[in-house]
């Protein structure tokens, strides 16, 4: 969905459709769908929100998804993970979202966040604010923690690889190492409070704050597993060990000789 407007329209829809739902009480925008967020926003941005339903109402208003706008250009709606719904529209724009009521998003975070709709008792921005300061509290980066798991992801990918598991090895290499690498890169490189920090996803925006480290992880990864490996095993020894008593040495030595 590459025309701001359509972008804008779509969220006036879903707010609209959020208000005429017997059993929804108010819609929370998150991340670039936020006004906070606008500056993010790009031809590749999905709608991401939460629909928040009356008490008891979330499987209803998930089982039968009427409600969302442009109906019939719709040519997927799945569940995803509890409370969560992905749906695709036919341009390629994807709705990304939690419809729920308040007990069944007790544990849930969030970032940037505009909530355009809302009962009486402010149910909406209650859960939103809590929500926020759970993702606050939760994802605080411990860089020494990150690097120590990231050099145990290593270990594990490369020792499966060479075991002849290469597409489990790729995973451990190039998605929880690669990971836990960069949220120490970002804890340990970068202001806790960057603008660009996404505080649920840390490889979000990495080449607009770390253009160069981005660059050597992604040239990492386009190599075999255990090259790829080798190579983010040196990058974090390059770009984190100097200057930081806390670099787990003793452990990347033994990761390194193997």
């Amino acid at each position: 969905m590459g025309d701001a407007q359509r972008f804008d329209d779509l969220s006036d829809e879903l707010a609209r459709a959020v208000r005429e739902h017997p059993e929804l009480v108010g819609l929370a925008l998150m991340g670039s769908v936020s006004e906070a967020g606008r500056h993010r926003r790009d031809e590749w941005s999905d709608h991401d929100f939460f629909a928040i339903a009356a008490d008891g109402a979330g499987p209803r208003v998930r089982a039968d998804l009427s409600w969302l706008p442009r109906q019939e250009h719709i040519v997927l709606a799945l569940p995803e993970g509890g409370a969560g719904v992905v749906a695709l529209y036919d341009d390629g724009h994807l709705l990304e979202f939690a419809a729920a009521h308040t007990a069944e998003l007790e544990g849930a975070l969030a970032g940037l966040t505009t909530v355009t709709v809302d009962d009486e008792a402010g149910t909406v921005a209650t859960l939103i604010a809590e929500s926020q300061a759970r993702a606050a509290a939760t994802t605080a980066i411990d860089p020494t923690l990150e690097a120590g798991f990231a050099l145990i992801k290593l270990r594990i990918g490369v020792g499966r690889a060479r075991r002849g598991e290469v597409v489990s090895g790729g995973l451990f290499v190039r998605t929880w190492a690669l990971q836990h690498l960069v949220r120490a890169l970002r804890g340990q490189l970068l202001d806790p409070d960057e603008p660009q920090r996404d505080l649920l996803e840390p490889t979000r925006r990495l080449e607009q704050v770390l253009p160069r480290q981005a660059a050597a992880l992604a040239a990492a990864l386009e190599q075999p597993v255990e090259p790829a490996a080798r190579a983010l095993y040196a990058l974090m020894r390059d770009e984190l060990e100097p200057r930081w008593p806390e670099f787990p040495s003793r452990a990347a030595d033994v990761d390194g000789a193997h």
